[in-house]
């Protein structure tokens, strides 16, 4: 098969399978046109468009290993003299991959959506919203043009907004939708000045034209203000992943996208769309690599993220936001690998997490709908005996997150930290401890959360209970505001999920054991990505990982010896100590520390600098405008002064307006004379 052009056509249906679906759903199963399909065909037509495009994802992703390929027009939607815009796929091994990725995950939580949102009224839009995003997703990574990309780009932006304000009646929902709208829109502006300035320079949109003419543009600098015009762009183009990818200072939006329901943020917020910044940085590597400057902001960025935004998960009782957290932190790791020019090796993580993230989310989902919408991780406990499938399974999601040798998360993890200490860039020793300090920190607070939630004593269906995080996910907020309690009553007791609910987490807890195991030899060290992500001479931490690489196995016995296994073995020890030994430790630290608790607490007060500074300088420069331009300069001078110069000249005019006849008269002999001295100028005579 080497050699073997795709078939585009099947290309083709993998996105718009899920499209025909969501239309189904959206259109014929709501209120729109008059809920023509019930949720029984909403939710088969849903389904099997996501599963048929996985089926194509994954025969696409075999041909793909066999040689084929595919890169070409779809259809050309319109051509302004040279330039073409136009629909159109890359189909490599990256793209294949994330193909793969983004139907599994999608179908999973397809699966899981029939359990979690089986009494919500907006069942069938729910179904429509995600369908939509996984078209929106499938054209953003099979996209051979920036037009293409751009489009899928906003597209998962706008089904984000739906979702996270999907309960739209609750005020923090729609809050929350709204802040994410506007960080995007802050990254999204940079995103597109970087693509226009590739445009300008290199005149094409299509990926291929454009790093054919790479070196050219390496040596070009943008005009009238001598940057490099490489340098320019990337930077610009990664700003546009710091909002998707939700990396400092445009991360504020991540957290607060868990007012939308579960299953959204297992698809958008942890395994495919946050990943998209990701995803392109890798797929722009031949146009990085010309810029060490860019891969040093990069890697800056990411470690603050990796590090920082770790911190926060400590100090969390929501056990979405924990996860949330950790998801802000684990997308730094990725970041970082991007920045040190192992891009196959970020590429490899956005994978394995994708599988254990969602896995994860989709774990707190079960314990919530167990606890009856009570998400605050005090008022549990001891879970474990009541729930052993959504236990067992959040178990193997946490010890993948943390990076246990064998496990999926290892083998990314490891090896992205293996490469920033390889990596050449200044600022890598920084990262490189940054990082290491970081596995201590997720360890401690993923099981801070699965000890507190599995383990110790039950403090649910107690009179009296914590407040914090409850409801965020109520769809059932009717039925327990009717009986006046939200969480377990007295006596109750917790409960298994549905099927529906609990086979998603073990079709996801697989991978999460195995699928590093399985694929870091081809993936990082084979060619799975020749001729797809482009590495330069200069940097060499790939070329190093591929010396010290002894095969899966070895590599996961000598993790047992090595820094990072030592600091998570350590974190978990420190979290077992705290929360099921002795908890007096954490109250002991809450005392003695409570500044640091605040600052934490209030996440660094970003969100106070942003209302200060970004909304408060917004509200000045409104105010300003409208004092001085609506007000004085458009009603005053322009408006209200026009008015008042053609009363003045009116009243001037009117003191002529005698009535009198002789005046009238008068007036008229002065310019015939007048015109008689113009015309005939008798005194030259």
């Amino acid at each position: 098969m080497a050699g073997q052009i795709l078939n585009p056509n099947l290309l083709l249906a993998v996105p718009l399978a899920p499209l025909a679906g969501a239309a189904i759903a959206g259109l014929l199963g709501t209120k729109f046109l008059g809920n023509v399909v019930g949720r029984k065909i909403s939710t088969t037509a849903c389904i099997l468009g996501v599963l048929v495009a996985l089926i194509l994802s994954v025969q696409t992703l075999l041909a793909v290993l066999d040689g084929a390929s595919f890169n070409g027009t779809i259809y050309n939607w319109m051509t302004v003299g040279t330039l073409k815009m136009e629909v159109g796929f890359q189909i490599d091994s990256l793209s294949a991959m994330m193909m793969c990725v983004v139907t599994f995950v999608s179908l999973m939580v397809h699966i899981y959506t029939i359990g979690y949102m089986a009494e919500d009224e907006g069942y069938n839009r729910f179904f429509s919203y995600i369908s939509l995003f996984t078209f929106a997703m499938l054209m953003l990574v099979m996209a051979n043009n920036f037009l293409q990309l751009f489009f899928g780009w906003e597209a998962v932006g706008l089904v984000s907004y739906l979702l996270i304000g999907f309960w739209y009646t609750r005020p923090t929902a729609i809050f929350a939708n709204m802040k994410a709208f506007l960080v995007n829109r802050v990254g999204d502006f940079g995103f597109i000045l970087g693509i226009g300035l590739l445009l300008a320079y290199a005149g094409t949109m299509n990926y291929q034209e454009v790093f054919a003419q790479r070196d050219a543009l390496a040596a070009m600098s943008v005009a009238a203000t001598g940057w490099p015009l490489l340098t320019a762009a990337c930077i610009c183009l990664f700003i546009g992943a710091m909002g998707k990818s939700a990396q400092f200072p445009l991360h504020v939006w991540l957290p607060d996208s868990m007012e939308g329901p579960t299953p959204i943020s297992a698809l958008i917020h942890a395994a495919t769309m946050v990943t998209a910044g990701i995803f392109m940085v890798a797929r722009m590597s031949p146009l990085f690599e010309l810029s060490d400057t860019a891969l040093t902001f990069v890697m800056v960025i990411g470690t603050i993220t990796a590090l920082f935004m770790g911190f926060l998960g400590i100090i969390q009782n929501d056990i979405k936001r924990v996860v949330a957290y950790s998801t802000l932190s684990q997308l730094g790791y990725m970041t970082v690998a991007l920045g040190a020019s192992a891009y196959s090796v970020a590429v490899f993580h956005l994978m394995t997490h994708a599988f254990f993230k969602a896995l994860l989310f989709l774990g707190a989902g079960s314990v919530i709908i167990g606890m009856h919408h009570d998400q605050d991780i005090r008022n549990m406990g001891g879970l474990r005996k009541y729930m052993p499938i959504t236990w067992i399974t959040s178990l193997l999601g946490s010890l993948a997150l943390i990076g246990t040798p064998f496990f999926a998360g290892f083998y990314s993890k490891d090896s992205i930290i293996e490469a920033i200490h390889a990596s050449n860039l200044g600022f890598a020793p920084f990262a490189y401890w940054a990082l290491i300090i970081g596995v201590f920190v997720t360890a401690f607070y993923s099981f801070r959360m699965y000890f507190l939630v599995f383990h110790g004593k039950e403090r649910f269906g107690k009179e009296h209970h914590h407040s914090e995080g409850h409801d965020s996910d109520a769809h059932h907020e009717e039925d327990d505001d009717a009986h006046g309690h939200h969480g377990l009553a007295p006596g109750q007791k917790p409960h298994e999920s549905p099927f529906v609910v609990w086979f998603p987490l073990v079709a996801l807890a697989i991978p999460s054991v195995v699928i590093g195991y399985l694929t870091i030899g081809p993936m990082l060290h084979g060619d799975f990505f020749n001729g797809v992500i482009t590495v330069g001479e200069n940097h060499r931490a790939m070329e190093v990982l591929r010396e010290e690489f002894h095969g899966a196995a070895a590599m996961a016995i000598h993790g047992l010896q090595t820094l990072p296994f030592w600091f998570a073995f350590a974190g978990v020890a420190s979290a077992y100590y705290c929360y099921l030994i002795n908890p007096r430790v954490p109250a002991w630290f809450f005392a003695r520390f409570h500044a640091l608790h605040t600052l934490l607490d209030n996440k660094y007060y970003m969100d106070k600098f942003n209302d200060v500074v970004f909304s408060g300088g917004a509200r000045l420069l409104g105010n300003g405008l409208w004092n001085v331009g609506d007000k004085s300069l458009i009603d005053g001078l322009v408006v209200n002064g026009s008015a008042k110069l053609v009363g003045w000249f009116s009243s001037v005019v009117r003191t002529a307006q005698t009535g009198y006849i002789y005046h009238y008269a008068f007036v008229m002999i002065l310019g015939v004379l007048a015109t008689l001295m113009y015309f005939f100028p008798f005194w030259h005579a």
